[in-house]
């Protein structure tokens, strides 16, 4: 499955592609799409059979969406930031 992870910073975002990459999860760092808002413009998208790659979401994490036929579907979101 696709999921797109947003970020309130870009540090953020290289941090998560990176720790993707170490988990062997292909993923890239791209302008986050228009239906989705973001503090920092910059999100990973990514492939994997699990929405997060590690035991919990990093704090630089804004929220995290799975990509759909339908569009996006939301699985994560910080709850402050």
């Amino acid at each position: 499955m696709t999921y797109i992870a947003t970020f309130y910073s870009h540090f953020g975002a290289i941090r998560f592609r990176k720790l993707c990459q170490e988990k062997g999860i292909p993923a890239e760092i791209m302008p986050v799409p228009r239906d989705l808002s973001s503090s920092c413009g910059s999100c990973v998208r990514y492939e994997s059979t699990l929405p997060c790659p590690a035991p919990q979401y990093p704090e630089e994490v804004e929220q995290v969406v799975s990509v759909t036929s339908q569009g996006y579907q939301s699985l994560y979101r910080a709850e402050n930031g």
